[in-house]
C-alpha cells in the first residue's frame, strides 16, 4: 500500500506573488519538522509557477494543461511550457474543468497522457454531482470517468498518475463526505485499479480542512487530500500538514 501521505493544495484562480513569498517562508520553515513521508505540492495559476522558493521537496504544479503539443491554440499552455518552468503536477479533470468548460471525460484522459509523455505526473480529479449520488449513479459515473483514462493510458501509464477523488457536491460547498463515505468510495477505486492500486496514491479533495484533515487521512484508502480553499490560508494547510505528519508518526 502507499506508505505516503499527500496534501495537495489546488489555488484555482486565486493567489498572488505575495501570497507566493509568504507561503514559501513558512513552508521552508515547517518542511524540515514534518516526516518524509508527508509529500507536499501546491498547484496554482501558470502567472505564479515561478514565484514560490521552495525546498526540492515541494512539488509546484499546475491546475490545467492542453491536450496538443503545440499550435494555433490561443490562450492554451502545453505541457512543455509547464515542465520549462518547473512544475512537477499537473491538475487534469477538476470538476469545476468539466461543468464549467464542459471538458469530456475522453478529453481529460488526453491530457494525462499529454502530462505523462512530458514527465509530468497528472493528478486526474473524478467524481459525482449531488444529483447523481442521490440517484444511486455514484459508481457508474466515477466508474466511466476512470475507465476513459484507463483506456487512454492503459495499466503502464496509470501507474505513474495520481487520482482524486472530490465529490462535486463537497467542493467549496462546506459539506464534506462523511471519512465512511470517502473510504467507500476510495476502497471502490482500488478495486477496479487492480494491481496497479496498491501503489497508486488516491487523494480526497472536497472542503478538506484542518479540522477534518485526521479523520479523513486516517482511513485505510485515503492517502491524502487535494485541498480548494484551505490552501490558501497557510495557518489551515499547516494544520493540515501536521495532521498528516502526526499519523505518519503514530503508525511509525
Amino acid at each position: 500500500m502507499v506508505s505516503s501521505v499527500f496534501v495537495v493544495g489546488n489555488w484555482k484562480m486565486n493567489g498572488s506573488v505575495l501570497l507566493a513569498g509568504d507561503f514559501s517562508t513558512e513552508l521552508r520553515r515547517i518542511q524540515p519538522e514534518l516526516a518524509t513521508e508527508v509529500q507536499i505540492a501546491l498547484c496554482v495559476p501558470d502567472t505564479l509557477l515561478v514565484s514560490f522558493d521552495l525546498d526540492k521537496k515541494i512539488r509546484i504544479g499546475a491546475q490545467n494543461l492542453s491536450e496538443f503539443d503545440a499550435g494555433a491554440y490561443t490562450g492554451e499552455v502545453s505541457a512543455n511550457l509547464l515542465t520549462e518552468q518547473g512544475c512537477h503536477l499537473v491538475i487534469v479533470g477538476h470538476s469545476e474543468r468539466r461543468q464549467l468548460f464542459s471538458e469530456s471525460s475522453e478529453q481529460v484522459a488526453k491530457k494525462a497522457a499529454q502530462a505523462l509523455r512530458n514527465g509530468l505526473t497528472p493528478i486526474v480529479c473524478i467524481g459525482e454531482t449531488g444529483e447523481q449520488r442521490e440517484e444511486g449513479k455514484t459508481f457508474a459515473v466515477i466508474g466511466e470517468q476512470l475507465l476513459a483514462v484507463q483506456q487512454e493510458l492503459g495499466e503502464a501509464g496509470m501507474a505513474s498518475i495520481w487520482l482524486a477523488y472530490e465529490p462535486v457536491w463537497a467542493i467549496g460547498t462546506g459539506k464534506t463526505a462523511s471519512p465512511e463515505q470517502a473510504q467507500e468510495v476510495h476502497a471502490w477505486l482500488r478495486d477496479q485499479l487492480g494491481s496497479v492500486g496498491t501503489e497508486l496514491p488516491i487523494l480526497y479533495g472536497g472542503s478538506v480542512k484542518a479540522g477534518n484533515a485526521a479523520e479523513l487521512f486516517q482511513q485505510r484508502d485515503i492517502d491524502g487530500g487535494l485541498i480548494g480553499g484551505a490552501s490558501l490560508d497557510i495557518n489551515e494547510f499547516e494544520g493540515i500538514c501536521r495532521a498528516a505528519d502526526t499519523l505518519i508518526k503514530r503508525k511509525g
